[in-house]
């Protein structure tokens, strides 16, 4: 067992996995969470997120007591700060959490703990939090260490990606840096990448608006080869093979709680500069609308035909396939906006989810059974496995009947 105690706040998406990682790797961790059904989940061994292999890894770590979830913060050698950034209604970034969690850590501080901030932030952000906490505690100036050191992983496989993923670790000071990179390298088999604070808060912003404008290509070519009659998806394999293009697949929109979120961190900070990352989060917001303009006149197109109103099978609500995390989800977006004011019977299915507060699920097979029109939104597994049925009209969003 490693002589540390960790203590992370904020026991979301990742700061859960993280917590229960580094207690694998014989760490004293200590997770927090103002949620205190999470709190009781946790201690229970049971997940309240979904991920592949996490709750075996989550039993082994409580039985050796090396995990404890709590309401409570905990003295602790190193702090890690995990909480949300949403975006307030009118689109700035919120760090309000962020915040509350450093001056809830402050009274525990001791000369050279290290505070580790993981949250996406603005750039500026960390350096903020530094003086905060110096405002608050001035005798400890110069006696700890900080760090800003962003996740960058995948839902449906942050086990693997936590460790084996390159991590960027962005330090106050070269001390800073040093003993981020000692905690790190403790469970971390990807490289260590050192740099300054300002440029690993840029660095989690850069990633995923460069995928936001790139996934805004695609889409808008979708919509292009939409109206030319071009099928996108051989468009882009045959354009793909070319050596130094790599298109990537157009879907309903974009959703998660990186790429639709983080570039609004930029494009709020940096107004005038980012006129190509404003247009690629309009581009990725329209695709969603655009989804939606289709199905209804889809739905018109049955009605007058047919003389009655179609059963329409909506398949997927998940930001991506394969998972059940709802986050951003452009499929939300849209089965909201056609439940709300289509004239049709709608059939909404999520195989990744046992029920939804908003919608009434069915079996994904049997909905797309009774279906006249089926919309694929999300390329799920289990929608590839599906017949093919020249009766129905397809509208697929994501690519289920070219896979």
């Amino acid at each position: 067992m490693v002589e540390m105690k960790v203590c992370i706040i904020g026991l979301g998406y990742i700061g859960l996995p993280t917590a229960i990682i580094v207690a694998d790797h014989g760490v004293e961790v200590v997770g927090v969470d103002v949620n205190p059904a999470v709190v009781k989940l946790t201690n229970e061994g049971r997940l309240h997120i979904r991920e592949s292999n996490l709750e075996e890894i989550l039993h082994r770590v409580l039985e050796t007591g090396r995990l404890r979830a709590s309401q409570s913060l905990e003295c602790a050698d190193v702090f890690i700060v995990v909480v949300p950034t949403p975006l307030t209604d009118e689109g700035l970034p919120d760090t309000d959490m962020v915040r509350k969690a450093v001056i809830r850590l402050v009274p525990l501080l001791k000369e050279g703990n290290l505070v580790i901030i993981e949250s996406t932030v603005p750039v500026g952000t960390t350096e903020k939090m530094v003086q905060l906490a110096y405002s608050l505690r001035p005798e400890l100036k110069g006696k700890i260490h900080v760090a800003y050191c962003p996740e960058r992983v995948l839902p449906g496989n942050i086990v693997t990606e936590l460790i084996g993923n390159d991590r960027i670790i962005g330090g106050m000071d070269k001390e800073s840096v040093a003993k981020a990179n000692e905690f790190y390298s403790l469970f971390v088999k990807g490289d260590l990448l050192a740099t300054d604070l300002r440029t690993a808060e840029m660095c989690k912003l850069t990633e995923n608006a460069s995928r936001d404008v790139q996934i805004a290509f695609a889409n808008e070519l979708s919509i292009i080869c939409e109206k030319a009659g071009i099928n996108v998806r051989e468009l882009i394999r045959l354009a793909n093979r070319h050596p130094r293009v790599n298109i990537l697949q157009p879907g309903c929109g974009v959703g998660g709680h990186c790429i639709a979120v983080d570039p609004y961190f930029l494009t709020s900070a940096f107004p005038k500069e980012t006129a190509l990352i404003a247009q690629a989060r309009a581009t990725n917001n329209y695709k969603a609308a655009w989804c939606t303009e289709k199905i209804w006149q889809a739905i018109s197109e049955f009605s007058v035909i047919k003389g009655r109103v179609p059963t329409v099978a909506l398949l997927g609500l998940s930001f991506k396939p394969d998972i059940d995390d709802l986050r951003e989800s452009p499929a939300m977006k849209i089965v909201s906006e056609i439940v709300s004011c289509g004239d049709a019977e709608f059939l909404i299915s999520e195989p990744n989810l046992s029920s939804n507060s908003l919608f009434n699920l069915i079996p994904y097979d049997e909905a797309y059974a009774r279906a006249d029109i089926v919309v694929f939104l999300v390329n799920h597994k289990e929608f590839r496995q599906l017949p093919n049925d020249d009766d129905k009209r397809f509208l697929d969003f994501c690519g289920v009947t070219d896979s």
